[in-house]
C-alpha cells in the first residue's frame, strides 16, 4: 500500500511538473506582454516593472526563477491585481468549491438514481426519460444551458411570479447559487446516470444476480444489497476528474453568473496576459486534480472488495 502511495506521489510530481513547465512556455509563445495595453507608461516605468517581475531576464533564468518558487511554494505576486497569487486563490476557491460542491452532489445523486431506474425500469418510459435528460445534459453546452436558465427561471419566472425569486447573477444568497449549481451539474448528471445504467444493466445479468433471486430475495433487496455496490464502481473511476474539474469551479459558469470564483480569475488574467496568475491558478488546477484522482484510487480499493492494493502490485 506505501509503496503504491509513494509510486503514484512520484507520478503526480512528474505529471504536475511537466503541467507547470507547458504552462510557462507556451504563455511566453503568446505575442505581446502583460504590459503591452499600458500605452502611456513611460519607458523607464515599463523597465522598472519587467525587472520586478522578472520579466527583463533570459527565459532560463526566468524558467529557473520560475521553479525554485515553486518548488518553495511561492506561486508569485499577480502583475494586474499586485496580489500575491495564493491570497487570490484561498480568497477564491471557497465559491468555487461551494458552487461544485452542490453540483457535485446534485449530479451523483441524481445521475445514480436516474441510472439505476434506467436499468431496472428497461424498455419503460422511465428508461426513456431518464436517457432523454442524459441526452439533453451531453449535448446542450454549460454556457448555453446557463443563459437558458437565466432567461426561463429567472427573468420570465421573475415576471410571471412578479416577485425577485431567482437572481440572475451574484453569489451571496442561497437563491442566487441555485442556477449556477444546476448549470454545473447537469452534464455530470448526464454522464454519471449513462454510466449508471450500462453497469447496472451488466450487474442484473450476472449469476450472482440470479442466484439471489432464486433465493426469493426481493428487487429491494437485491439491488440495494447486491447489485448497486458492484454497479457504481464505473461511476466511482470517472469521480476523480469530475470531482476535480467541479470542486475548482469551471470557468463558463462562473463567468456567466459573476461568481468571483478561481475560474473567473483565470479567464481574466488569460485575457490580460497575467503571466504569474496563469501559472499560480494553472499549478492549483493541476494538484488538486492529481490528487483528487489519487485519493479515488484508493478510494476505489475500499469500495470492491476484490480489489486491494498491497506490496508493490498495483
Amino acid at each position: 500500500m506505501v509503496r503504491y502511495v509513494i509510486k503514484r506521489l512520484i507520478y503526480a510530481f512528474i505529471t504536475i511538473w511537466l503541467l507547470c513547465s507547458a504552462t510557462f512556455f507556451m504563455m511566453r509563445m503568446l505575442p505581446g506582454d502583460p504590459f503591452i495595453g499600458e500605452k502611456k507608461m513611460r519607458p523607464q516605468v515599463l523597465e522598472n516593472l519587467k525587472r520586478k517581475y522578472g520579466l527583463d531576464k533570459p527565459l532560463s533564468e526566468q524558467y529557473t526563477m520560475y521553479v525554485k518558487n515553486l518548488v518553495k511554494g511561492d506561486l508569485g505576486t499577480s502583475i494586474h491585481y499586485n496580489r500575491p497569487v495564493a491570497n487570490i486563490i484561498s480568497q477564491a476557491f471557497p465559491n468555487s468549491f461551494s458552487l461544485g460542491m452542490r453540483a457535485l452532489f446534485f449530479a451523483v445523486t441524481m445521475g445514480i438514481f436516474l441510472g439505476c431506474i434506467a436499468a431496472v425500469r428497461r424498455g419503460t418510459k422511465w428508461d426513456t426519460s431518464s436517457m432523454i435528460i442524459s441526452v439533453i445534459g451531453v449535448s446542450i453546452p454549460g454556457f448555453i444551458l446557463g443563459a437558458l436558465l437565466q432567461y426561463f427561471l429567472a427573468l420570465k419566472l421573475n415576471e410571471l411570479l412578479n416577485i425577485k425569486l431567482l437572481p440572475t447573477q451574484g453569489w451571496d444568497t442561497a437563491a442566487s447559487k441555485i442556477l449556477p449549481s444546476i448549470a454545473l451539474s447537469v452534464g455530470t448528471l448526464a454522464v454519471v446516470a449513462r454510466f449508471m445504467r450500462t453497469s447496472m444493466l451488466d450487474v442484473l445479468t450476472s449469476d450472482y444476480i440470479k442466484t439471489a433471486k432464486s433465493k426469493g430475495l426481493t428487487e429491494k433487496q437485491i439491488i440495494w444489497k447486491h447489485a448497486l455496490r458492484n454497479a457504481i464502481l464505473p461511476v466511482v473511476t470517472v469521480l476523480g476528474p469530475i470531482a476535480a474539474a467541479l470542486l475548482t469551479g469551471t470557468f463558463v459558469i462562473e463567468n456567466i453568473f459573476n461568481i468571483p470564483g478561481v475560474g473567473r480569475f483565470f479567464v481574466q488574467s488569460i485575457n490580460i496576459q497575467d503571466y504569474t496568475m496563469i501559472a499560480g491558478t494553472t499549478f492549483f488546477y493541476g494538484a488538486f486534480l492529481v490528487v483528487a484522482t489519487l485519493i479515488v484510487d484508493l478510494i476505489y480499493g475500499f469500495i470492491d472488495p476484490r480489489i486491494r492494493i498491497s506490496g508493490g502490485q498495483d
